[in-house]
């Protein structure tokens, strides 16, 4: 792993000081990063997050209302919640099953994913966030979440049931082409690479995670993820390299891009933890343990930690008031610095951070509530809203 090998560097360095006279190394630059044609450039390659920090709103951002919409899959409606009074102001109804809430590349438009399990219902509502209003839903196949090419122009709509990625006019959602993921069952979160060439998926049902070109569109690659202590096989992968396989399966879930790129971290409702990646490589160089049914992952502001939501049940359809919280971790070492337990159990699941920095915003599937963590000290807010609240959306607290 490239954190203890650092620190182990550092250490030495403490230890035998530089000889008199002698000139401390400059640190290394990191190299410039060569994005895909259309995508912005990355000011920082060290801090990928860098221009989601504080202050570096977008201007057309800035004019939309504050609100955090909530969408239940129970009850097929969006809840709004006004962020300053933490109080439900609203709700409407929208397509059957929504999944997701999520902003548009241009911020202009926030769209719910109506997964429609099990039927061919699938749909997806646009919301105006200048208003707060919904539009007219537009049927799509299979959409359990959403999410868009760097260069913004295409939506790519995550079929999980059909073993695949639609990619769509970002606006009208009219086909554009698809590309087939057949291994990985269950597919449904994703991040991208720091230059936006490529996308990682996790395979929920599968256990494993799939690499895609997105210039080339295909599949690279699959990587099947392995808690410790868990049986393991080494065998020969396809591209002649050793691949390590296992007869147990993990339930992978949210993914996330470390600050500069190099490693992605992915949570693990079964495995109780973080799965650590290494992205040129595409294999798995470590493991962090959280807590029970870890779900979301959330970088802060400043890019310096995730927030790892751990639901408190490794079934797909848990009880209330399970041993649910949020672990801590710290990029640079990978370490769990803290531990945010709710007060009398409960089950986050996935949402975001406020614009400021301050707030983890949280729904808590099987208690019908949306979670509000002071990410300075840990305390949480709690808010009752529908049946089976999942991924929400926040306005003044999305990537600008």
């Amino acid at each position: 792993m490239i954190a203890p090998i650092y620190a182990a560097l550092v250490a030495a360095l403490a230890v035998f000081p530089l000889a008199a006279g002698a000139q401390a190394p400059k640190a290394a630059t990191p190299a410039t990063v060569v994005t895909v044609p259309g995508m912005p450039g990355v000011p920082d390659p060290a801090n990928l997050y860098s221009e989601t920090t504080a202050g570096k709103l977008n201007p057309e951002v800035a004019r939309d209302l504050p609100r955090v919409y909530v969408p239940h899959i129970r009850s097929s409606d969006v809840y709004v919640i006004d962020p300053a009074t933490f109080t439900v102001i609203g709700k409407f109804n929208v397509g059957l099953n929504p999944q997701h809430v999520v902003p548009s590349w241009d911020l202009r438009t926030l769209w719910v994913a109506n997964n429609a399990e099990n039927t061919n219902k699938g749909s997806v509502t646009p919301i105006d966030p200048r208003t707060g209003k919904p539009g007219k839903a537009i049927p799509v196949d299979d959409p359990y979440n959403v999410y868009f090419t760097p260069d913004g122009k295409s939506a790519i709509i995550v079929a999980e049931a059909l073993k695949r990625l639609d990619f769509r006019d970002p606006k009208t959602m009219q086909m554009q082409y698809s590309i087939e993921v057949p291994k990985c069952a269950g597919i449904n979160h994703a991040d991208f690479s720091i230059d936006g060439r490529y996308a990682v998926f996790t395979c929920e049902f599968a256990g494993m995670i799939a690499k895609i070109d997105l210039v080339e569109r295909k599949v690279l690659g699959y990587t099947q993820l392995v808690a410790p202590g868990k049986p393991t096989n080494v065998v020969k992968g396809a591209d002649g390299h050793d691949s390590v396989t296992s007869t147990w399966k993990g339930m992978p879930q949210d993914i996330r891009a470390s600050p500069d790129g190099k490693t992605f971290y992915v949570a693990d409702m079964m495995a109780d933890g973080v799965h650590v990646v290494d992205l040129a490589t595409f294999r798995q160089t470590g493991f962090i343990p959280t807590g029970k049914g870890t779900h979301g992952l959330y970088p802060s502001r400043d890019g310096t930690r995730l927030y790892v939501a751990n639901r408190g049940s490794n079934k797909v359809h848990g009880a209330a008031k399970g041993k649910g919280g949020v672990s801590v971790i710290d990029f640079a070492t990978q370490k769990v610095v803290a531990d945010w337990p709710i007060p009398g159990g409960g089950s986050p699941d996935m949402g975001n951070v406020s614009a400021d920095g301050r707030w983890l915003w949280l729904s808590g599937r099987y208690d019908n509530v949306v979670y509000v963590f002071d990410t300075t000290s840990g305390a949480v807010k709690v808010i009752p809203v529908g049946k089976e609240p999942v991924q929400l959306a926040m306005l003044l607290a999305i990537r600008p």
